[in-house]
């Protein structure tokens, strides 16, 4: 098979894969479907992430004790009865 033949193949199958349109009209095309997939999906979780870090960035230095953990500690499963067999000395 030649060359040509193979890119006007891989050419042909482009151009209708894109909808058929060909030249100007399809650049414009895709350039009106990326700039609204721009400002609709991509800017506002941009804008979204950059609110959530900012916050985050605020919260970790209005804190006064950063070293204090703030989760509770979990109780021994054992000592609260889950888990079956010789319990713990109480200390």
């Amino acid at each position: 098979m030649a060359r040509n033949t193979v890119v006007g193949n891989i050419s042909s199958f482009v151009g209708n894969a894109l909808g058929g349109v060909r030249g100007w009209n399809n650049l414009a095309a895709w350039a009106v479907a990326g700039t609204v997939a721009y400002y609709l999906w991509i800017k506002p979780e941009r804008e979204a992430q950059r609110e959530r870090e900012e916050r985050a960035a605020l919260r970790r230095e209005n804190d006064r004790y950063p070293d204090v953990e703030k989760v509770w500690p979990r109780p021994d499963p054992q000592d609260t009865g889950l888990i079956r067999g010789k319990v713990k000395d109480p200390k």
